[in-house]
């Protein structure tokens, strides 16, 4: 129970279906003094959504798990110049591993979310499909769990769209009901980004340039800007120059140096083949090649592609009948069957 309007509403019809449920609040991030009123107002909220329910509320304090397993890795790839997504290791250390353990310990049989995803049995074992909201659906987030995990998680929104949630959350009278979406890094919440991560990492200035090397600016750090990226650059003024916005093109580690370009569609940010690694895959598979749908960021349509598996190393390479803008190092790339989601890893370069 996160105090917001999906796992609330995943409560109520556990109920309805005829569950015995209990609520669980986690802690996971120590928060300064401007951010804990708001993990107060969580708290809060989920507090009062169970007592509408009749369930017992269990709080737990998952701070130093979230600190060693996600949030070092987290500075860990920043570090390197690279893009990680916390949600998707957030879910695989936190969510599916240390609060299900914790779960089964206080005797529970099944943990429950309010992602919007489905687990569909099959001949070969549990599968992870779409959810019906398709603008919702989750399972990007979602590919690092295994056959244990989905065997104990239930995901009560499958057949539920956002809008429907809601009205359900305000027929029963929640105070969460108009709640707005969570977003920003898993469990630490909206923040200044480049603030949050100068209280952890060094940066140096370097300069921005383009294609052609010619000086176009000063970045503020590497690590703060991300391949495609077109806000937060500050370059302008610049004689000759046309008013059309820059793009991060490249993102030089060796040298300190940003390059940039004006063309939204620079050829340096297209590539038709990736190399990722630390490969999971929900079913396991024996073929050493796939045709399959991927992406390689949620918010983005499947792509046909055909992919190269070393199982052993757990490592892949996708190849993508049509080419893909920015390819991102630390951000995932995951695997498709139509609506069954095969699995995915980390993308460590274009190729």
């Amino acid at each position: 129970m996160s105090g917001g309007v999906d796992s609330s509403v995943a409560a109520h019809l556990l109920l309805q279906a005829g569950y015995a449920v209990e609520g669980l609040f986690m802690k996971n991030w120590e928060e300064e003094e401007q951010t804990h009123c708001l993990a107060a107002q969580d708290l809060s909220d989920a507090q009062q959504v169970c007592d509408r329910l009749g369930i017992k509320l269990h709080t737990i304090n998952f701070a130093s798990e979230y600190w060693d397993n996600v949030f070092e890795h987290f500075l860990q790839e920043y570090a390197k110049g690279r893009t990680p997504n916390p949600d998707i290791l957030c879910n695989r250390e936190i969510k599916f591993k240390v609060f299900l353990e914790h779960a089964l310990n206080l005797g529970a049989d099944y943990i429950a979310t309010g992602h919007y995803a489905k687990i569909e049995r099959t001949a070969y074992g549990l599968s992870l499909k779409k959810a019906k909201d398709l603008n919702k659906e989750q399972t990007y987030f979602l590919y690092t769990l295994g056959q244990q995990q989905l065997a104990k998680t239930i995901f009560p929104l499958a057949e539920y769209n956002k809008a429907t949630v809601r009205t359900i959350a305000q027929q029963l009278g929640f105070i969460n009901c108009a709640k707005k979406d969570s977003t920003g890094i898993c469990f630490i919440g909206e923040r200044n980004f480049r603030k949050f991560l100068q209280n952890y990492l060094p940066t140096s200035k370097g300069p921005i340039i383009t294609a052609n090397a010619d000086l176009v600016g000063e970045h503020e750090g590497l690590l703060y800007y991300t391949l495609g990226q077109r806000q937060g650059l500050n370059i302008g003024g610049i004689k000759n120059a046309s008013p059309a916005p820059w793009y991060v093109i490249e993102k030089r580690m060796a040298t300190n140096t940003l390059v940039v370009s004006q063309q939204r569609d620079d050829a340096k940010l297209y590539n038709h083949a990736l190399r990722a690694s630390e490969l999971t895959l929900v079913l396991p598979l024996t073929a050493a090649h796939l045709k399959c749908k991927a992406k390689i960021r949620y918010r983005q349509l499947d792509s046909e592609c055909e992919v190269a598996l070393d199982l052993t190393k757990r490592t892949c390479k996708v190849t993508f009948t049509q080419a893909q803008r920015a390819i991102t190092p630390g951000q995932s790339i995951v695997l498709y069957q139509a609506d069954e989601c095969l699995g995915g890893a980390i993308i460590e370069e274009a190729v």
